[in-house]
């Protein structure tokens, strides 16, 4: 029996019949279906559905789009060498089903910082630091406040669309800092030397007329001037931005300002210059017999004065005080027990301060009446000439009180005026609509006006 069944097995050996369960791996064959999610496809072996000898080894290829990055393989993926590598192999044990996921690329994000300098802020986006994504376009507004104007962007400017347009954008290919610059507006205004007259235009220019023995008058090339004042016979402007120039008499050092920076005012005097910087803090040059460069111990100052025909300097505190060092002969220093003080002016010998109710005060010499201002009312400005003190009202008319030999307080018929100043002998007013009048001594044409158009 035992013969029998070992040559029924032989036969059936040589005629190629097999006995279940006697199956050999490579004799059959297994499909791999493979796909892919959105941002990539499998380059190799490609997608769909492939037939396979049960235990090859098929590699596996997957390529992410522009923009997206390979994840994972899913699915059937316990024979896969590395289901995070896009490039990998699989093992065909039997029938799989494989997925290749991909996701796009987050964006690398930058930093954008913005700030400005005094006079005007960033509305758009704001004042902050701001995070945005790689390629983001971002708006730019910088609103400069009353009386400045907005100057450039500056710092790390190189994706900016145009630096000097305050309204601009910003892409981001980085992290930037900027910052938007203002600087105060050129508003026109006259100014008197001792015996010559400032006009300061609204594009920033300054004219000059009267005595120029020192060249006093020469300022043809100056340019961004904010503000301007006369001394005895030099000439002072600060420019926008902050720095200071100076031309005349130097005899005593008072044009000495060429490193100053950062400042906001400038007042002439006799033979000295005082300049206001924007930390408050006050510097002076120039003649200092009577201490009327003492001011390095000065703060919270809000305005100088220091007029044509002075030895003395003024300041004014921002509680509305007033401080005051120099020629003191006529009591015009005696300011301490002053209050509620919204502007001062000096004049040769006395100081006038006009306070916030619109009254004006004033002490030191008043030989000829230059000091009698208390019945004044409704005051919008106040200036000092030689013995002589103007004030504007507030209905553009103006009133005077002291010295008027030559005229200099012939202003009764003047309307329309916004702004007063004085020289030694003459006085000028500014007007609305951007002409200038004046009166008083002409020897050296310091009141040859007429033709001016400030605005």
């Amino acid at each position: 029996m035992r013969r029998i069944t070992f040559v029924v097995i032989s036969c059936l050996l040589l005629i190629g019949l097999t006995l279940p369960g006697c199956v050999t791996e490579g004799d059959h064959l297994v499909t791999l279906t493979i796909s892919s999610t959105v941002g990539g496809s499998v380059t190799t072996p490609g997608e769909g559905t492939l037939t396979y000898d049960a235990g090859t080894v098929v590699d596996l290829v997957a390529e992410a789009e522009a923009g997206y990055q390979f994840v994972n393989w899913a699915g059937d993926i316990d024979t896969i060498a590395n289901p995070d590598s896009a490039t990998t192999t699989i093992t065909m044990h039997g029938d799989y089903e494989i997925t290749a996921n991909f996701e796009q690329i987050p964006p690398s994000q930058f930093d954008l910082t913005v700030s400005s300098t005094s006079g005007g802020s960033v509305t758009v986006p704001g004042e902050a630091t701001f995070t945005y994504d790689e390629g983001t376009l971002v708006d730019l507004v910088a609103t400069p406040d009353a009386g400045y104007q907005f100057v450039a962007w500056i710092g790390d400017v190189g994706a900016i669309v145009s630096i000097n347009a305050s309204t601009t954008t910003i892409t981001m290919h980085g992290s930037y800092s900027i910052i938007a610059n203002f600087v105060r507006k050129p508003t026109p205004m006259v100014a008197g030397g001792a015996e010559h007259t400032l006009g300061l235009k609204s594009d920033g220019t300054v004219v000059v007329v009267g005595y120029n023995e020192y060249g006093q008058c020469n300022v043809g090339n100056w340019t961004d001037i904010i503000q301007v004042d006369g001394g005895g016979e030099h000439t002072v402007g600060v420019k926008s931005d902050g720095t200071v120039v100076a031309v005349g008499s130097n005899a005593y050092g008072q044009c000495n300002v060429g490193n100053w920076t950062d400042v906001i005012q400038v007042a002439a005097g006799r033979q000295h210059t005082v300049g206001l910087k924007s930390d408050g803090t006050v510097v002076a040059t120039g003649y200092n017999k009577y201490g009327q460069c003492n001011v390095s111990g000065w703060t919270d100052i809000v305005q100088v004065a220091a007029g044509a025909n002075s030895w003395h300097t003024v300041g004014l505190k921002s509680d509305g005080t007033v401080v005051a060092v120099g020629g003191n002969w006529d009591g015009q220093c005696n300011v301490e027990g002053w209050t509620g003080i919204i502007q001062v002016a000096t004049g040769g010998h006395h100081t006038v301060g006009r306070k916030s109710d619109g009254t004006v005060v004033a002490v030191g010499r008043n030989n000829y009446g230059e000091c009698n201002v208390s019945g004044w009312t409704d005051i919008a400005q106040v200036a000092g000439g030689c013995q002589l003190t103007i004030a504007l009202k507030s209905d553009g008319t103006v009133v005077t009180a002291g010295w008027n030999d030559y005229g200099q307080r012939n202003v009764s018929g003047w309307t329309g005026i916004i702004q007063v100043a004085a020289g030694m002998t003459h006085t000028m007013g500014l007007k609305s609509d951007g002409t200038v009048v004046a009166t008083g001594n002409p020897a050296y044409g310091q009141c040859n006006i007429g033709g001016w158009m400030l605005t």
